[in-house]
Order: structure tokens, then C-alpha cells, then sequence
């Protein structure tokens, strides 16, 4: 297959270095010292004691690359919007589009759901511009369930985890889903197919809604936040605002929240992807992990004053250190 990654990090590092070392035709969108780095070394992936160098096609211009069997994006959520609109040339008739990003993404509500009108989310496409430039029946819904993190520009360390949930947002799969499916399970993915994949979007929402921005301005790890007796108890209150706004959407969870916080206990002394960008000074992605929720929240009528808290005090913390837009 000929396959895009959007967004070099280290996720997008990850697939793409897997990808092309099976032996598909792998570009990469980048620009400045990723995309020099991708240029002469290839994406590099320390995977299992060994490392991968593997060549790819990369431009900072989408016309160099050309139409592609499918496009992984994996950008932060706010990257996109400015983003979005440049991927035109990659995407043809038949592209599958696969945002492989965190959170609550912009196609989230737009199939309505029982009773509720579609709905676009402004918080994180606030003109429409991802849903104009990204066709909604091409895309598809995505959950990367790994730890990968970054050594340098186009090079990525595996630390655990290998499963990737793909899904159609609305209604039945096309009969290319199967085909991306099967192919990124040859690279070595574990592949799991859902009918449901709003809810395992939602799922993995409310499990990171809470440890990532509450670390990102407290600088705690995710074991210190969990050992205060009070701050524990506020994410469970967030979690359960989130549980309630889930089961208005079709995105029921079962799970007690103290049993998810058990698993994040596993973890021991985790610093989050978030408090991680906190240190290098990369902006903050808070629309897609708490204005989202917030936005559905208030669209149903649902009052959520923990999570309004959680947000104000992380957008707050953000735009102090120049890491979040001014309103």
C-alpha cells in the first residue's frame, strides 16, 4: 500500500517505521528538522533491543507525495486546523483518512446521535475548516493504545503496548477498511476491528482526560496525584461528569472509575505526554481532551462543574507559560 504519515513524532514515527519496514511505500509530511532528518536517516524506531532505519519519501509540500491508499495523521489536535487544509494532494477518491491523535476529534458528533442533530465541534474545528479539507465518509476512527516516545526528530523509542482499534464513525465499514486492517496487522500491529469506536475513543478519553493536564500543571506523576487523598477524589468526580456525558452519546462505560484508576497506578511513577510537553515547551492539547467534553456537555443540558474546573485551571496554567492561545 502507498500510506502517509502526517506528523513525525514519535507515534507517527512509529507506524511509519513499521510500516515501510514491511515493505510498503511509505511518505512522510514534515518540515525542519524532522523532515532533514527523515530526508537523510529514514524514520528510526529502537523497537525491542534493535533499532529499525527505514527509507521513506518526505516532503514539507503534500504535491511532492502524491494520492495515497490511506493517510495517518498524528498531530496534536490544534496542529490540525492549520494542517488540514494542505493535505488535499494526498487524499484521492479512495484515501482513507486515520487520525491517530488523542482525545475528542472533529468528526466526533457529526453523525448526531438517537435524538441529536449532528453537531460540529467548535472547540476543535472552530470554522469548519478539518471537516471541509478531510471527507468525512473516508475517514476513519482510531485508538493507539501504546507508549512511544521521542529520541530526537524522526526517531522513536517503543516503550510498550502495540494495539491499534479501527472503526467507522458512522455506520458500516467500507470495504477498504478491511484491507488497511489486515495490512498494518502484516507490520505488526495487534488490529482490533469496532463496530463501536466512539466508545473506545470515549473510553480512552476518560481514562487520560484527568492524569494529563492535573500533571501538567502540577508537575506530579501520575502516583503522586492518585496518593492525595483530595486531588483523587477530584478525578473521580471528573470521570464520573464524563461517564454522564457518555451515556447521552452512545458511549456508555460500566467500569468504575477507581478500578481505572487501579491500572493507572500500575504505571508508578508516569510522567504524561502532557507534563512531557510541559518540559519542552510544546503547546498544550487541551481542546480535543477537555473543550470538547465541555461542549457536548453544555449542548445536552449536562452541568459539569469539576470538569469545568479541570479545564479553566489547565488553560489557565497553559496560557501563562505561552502554551495555549489567549482567548
Amino acid at each position: 500500500m502507498r500510506i502517509a504519515i502526517v506528523g513525525a513524532g514519535a507515534i507517527g514515527t512509529w507506524l511509519g517505521a513499521r510500516i515501510a519496514a514491511a515493505g510498503h511505500e511509505v511518505s512522510v509530511l514534515a518540515r525542519g528538522e524532522t523532515l532533514a532528518a527523515v530526508g537523510r536517516d529514514g524514520l528510526r524506531l529502537d523497537l525491542g533491543g534493535e533499532r529499525i532505519a527505514a527509507p521513506v519519501r518526505a516532503s514539507d509540500r503534500a504535491e511532492d507525495l502524491g494520492p495515497q491508499d490511506a493517510v495517518l495523521i498524528a498531530v496534536k489536535g490544534n496542529a490540525l486546523i492549520d494542517l488540514a487544509g494542505q493535505l488535499a494532494p494526498l487524499i484521492g477518491p479512495d484515501t482513507l483518512i486515520v487520525p491517530a491523535m488523542n482525545g475528542v476529534p472533529w468528526w466526533f458528533m457529526l453523525g448526531g446521535w438517537a435524538d441529536l442533530p449532528p453537531m460540529p465541534l467548535r472547540s476543535v474545528d472552530p470554522a469548519g475548516t478539518i471537516a471541509a479539507a478531510l471527507p468525512l465518509p473516508q475517514v476513519v476512527g482510531a485508538v493507539v493504545h501504546a507508549s512511544v516516545g521521542s529520541a530526537g526528530p524522526g526517531h522513536a523509542v517503543h516503550k510498550a503496548g502495540n494495539r491499534l482499534i479501527l472503526g467507522a464513525p458512522f455506520g458500516p465499514a467500507g470495504p477498504r477498511l478491511p484491507a488497511l486492517a489486515e495490512t498494518l496487522a502484516e507490520c505488526g500491529f495487534t488490529i482490533e476491528r469496532s463496530d463501536t469506536i466512539r466508545q473506545a475513543i470515549w473510553y480512552k478519553l476518560w481514562g487520560n482526560m484527568t492524569m494529563n493536564p492535573i500533571s501538567a500543571f502540577t508537575g506530579a506523576t501520575c502516583d503522586r496525584i492518585l496518593d492525595d487523598e483530595l486531588v483523587g477524589g477530584f478525578v473521580l468526580a471528573v470521570m464520573d461528569e464524563a461517564r454522564a456525558i457518555g451515556d447521552r452519546i452512545g458511549c456508555a462505560i460500566t467500569e468504575r472509575g477507581e478500578d481505572r484508576c487501579a491500572v493507572t497506578r500500575q504505571l508508578g511513577a508516569f510522567r504524561t505526554s502532557m507534563l512531557q510537553d510541559v518540559d519542552a515547551g510544546r503547546p498544550l492539547e487541551i481542546d480535543l481532551l477537555l473543550s470538547a467534553p465541555r461542549e457536548i456537555a453544555v449542548a445536552l443540558g449536562i452541568a459539569t462543574p469539576c470538569l469545568d474546573a479541570l479545564t479553566g485551571l489547565t488553560r489557565l496554567f497553559a496560557r501563562s507559560r505561552g502554551l495555549y492561545p489567549d482567548a
